[in-house]
């Protein structure tokens, strides 16, 4: 693959996918762009997430012009890497994938009872579609069977433990050096947030780096744990295949 090299990282809400952004951002050789499908996505399933008109206003929503975006234009300020941070529940049946054969595509996890414990304190509500999980898993194996072998896949508690070793493995895979530069940012919003940050991002703005991981299994009870069960052997199968 000539040119710049552009990343594709598929993961879920609430999977630490903004502080990994952030981290990505950090490095001086690396443009990033966040969530470039959320438009798409609203569009084509008229759910009303928080900022809807706002999210509309500021993608497009024709995946083709967005997948453009991604492969054939420029990176933004020249630079050698463009990291794009996605969600796979994004990804609709009808949104084309060709495009993803030109990136180097890597997988972000997290145990999916801490992803639905955050999810809520956000939304009131949650299902098995909202967390991505099956899609990724979808994803996975499609770029698996292209390549041949299993592609990057890293866990988000692994990142928070060790985060240096974590992300120099990812480095090493993505084949890119590693940076000091991603472990430590400035606090703050940045320009490169979606729309959306107002109502998702406030931990990330008031962070400086990857944070201590939660304690191991939140209290999950009804339908939030039916939800988090009916996620977890799908979890599971992409977390044997984890940078460790």
């Amino acid at each position: 693959m000539s040119g710049p090299i552009r990343i594709a990282m598929w993961s879920g809400p609430r999977n630490i996918s903004t502080a990994m952004m952030r981290a990505w951002e950090n490095r001086p050789d690396t443009a990033v762009v966040d969530e470039p499908f959320y438009a798409v996505y609203l569009a084509e399933t008229g759910l009303d997430h928080p900022g809807r008109e706002e999210v509309l206003a500021s993608q497009p929503t024709d995946w083709r012009t967005v997948a453009a975006t991604l492969v054939d234009d420029p990176v933004p300020g020249g630079r050698a890497i463009f990291y794009q941070k996605h969600m796979t529940h994004h990804m609709l049946p009808g949104v084309g994938l060709d495009w993803t054969d030109r990136v180097r595509n890597a997988f972000l996890i997290r145990d999916p009872a801490e992803v639905v414990a955050s999810y809520v304190q956000r939304r009131g509500s949650v299902d098995l579609a909202d967390i991505g999980v099956e899609r990724q898993a979808e994803l996975f194996d499609r770029e698996a069977d292209r390549l041949g072998r299993a592609p990057p896949v890293v866990d988000a508690r692994d990142v928070l433990v060790a985060p240096a070793a974590t992300l120099a493995r990812l480095c090493d895979a993505l084949g890119v050096p590693f940076t000091e530069a991603m472990l430590r940012w400035p606090p703050g919003r940045r320009a490169t947030d979606g729309v959306w940050a107002p109502h998702w991002y406030a931990s990330v703005e008031a962070s400086t780096g990857f944070g201590a991981p939660p304690p191991r299994a939140p209290a999950l009870s009804g339908d939030l744990l039916r939800v988090a069960e009916a996620a977890r052997p799908t979890y599971e199968r992409l977390h044997r295949w984890r940078l460790a």
